[in-house]
């Protein structure tokens, strides 16, 4: 064949196919990660501002319910008071947050490797967990006195019963066959926990962080609501005890934006943890 039917011969369109294929992807991709940014904005921006022609219209009083502009003006106004009681809660729930997860993640430890530990002390575990945090938060409160033990005690329990759950499941839930590798592979115990069973409940363990993220700052707000002259749970029980609806609501959103910034500092450290599991990622 001469050297101008070679030129002249067409060129297969595989390639530009699959560029074709993969910029529809991409462009897929980017239009449902901006659809899962936008949504909750819009539909956030639109609560507010059905919310604030309500008040209008009807003529709610403001100590019933503020509109979101009054809100704001107090976020504004008060934003130091607010900072220097979101303070101590954010140390209590942080410190529930790692007392409690880490006691979950060594008992449940202690739970798959002695049968007859889990077969005593989870049905305890459950009892406690089925009692109403109103219903022990005194008890920790006389225990432990009016300081910030007793508010950490009480973070600290409603984390761990989820994370116990789930990190039992995950350290127990091994595939066989890698289980049978590592012991050909004549692995130690520590190398068979830690590379295999640990890395294997990663996923378990994340979920339940993020739970514990958000209930371990609920748990600090119940406690300073049992006892305490500071913190956000404190703030709340003397802005409804003055009729003072913008600053109640004011300091609602201020708890509830460190507890979606905590649940989103676990999300980003679970997307960092596990980039080898994309499923869960996702």
């Amino acid at each position: 064949m001469s050297a101008s039917a070679i030129q002249a011969a067409p060129v297969p369109e595989t390639f530009s196919d699959d560029d074709a294929a993969q910029a529809r992807f991409e462009a897929t991709r980017r239009y449902l990660a901006w659809r899962r940014r936008l949504l909750p904005l819009i539909a956030t921006v639109g609560i507010l501002v059905v919310w604030e022609a309500s008040v209008h219209i009807f003529g709610i009083r403001p100590f019933i319910a503020p509109a979101p502009s009054a809100v704001v003006v107090m976020l504004v106004q008060k934003f130091g008071l607010l900072m220097s009681n979101l303070g101590p809660t954010a140390i209590e729930a942080i410190s529930g947050f790692l007392i409690g997860n880490i006691a979950a993640v060594l008992i449940a430890t202690s739970f798959v490797y002695q049968r007859t530990v889990e077969e005593a002390f989870f049905p305890v575990a459950v009892m406690v967990h089925t009692i109403p945090v109103m219903a022990y938060a005194p008890i920790l409160v006389l225990l432990l006195g009016n300081g910030m033990a007793a508010k950490v005690a009480i973070a600290a329990m409603i984390c761990f019963f989820p994370t116990l759950v789930n990190m039992t499941r995950g350290l127990r839930n091994v595939n066989p066959q890698h289980m049978e590798l590592m012991r050909i592979l004549s692995a130690s115990p520590t190398e068979i926990f830690f590379k295999l069973r640990f890395k294997n409940s990663l996923p378990y363990l994340f979920s339940a962080l993020k739970i514990a993220a958000a209930t371990s700052v609920i748990g600090a707000i119940v406690g300073e609501w049992i006892g305490s002259t500071t913190g956000i749970g404190a703030l709340i029980i003397q802005a409804t005890y003055n009729f003072d609806s913008p600053l109640l609501y004011a300091t609602i959103v201020v708890g509830s934006c460190f507890s979606a910034l905590f649940f989103g500092i676990i999300s980003w450290a679970e997307r960092l943890s596990l980039k080898w599991n994309v499923a869960e990622t996702a």
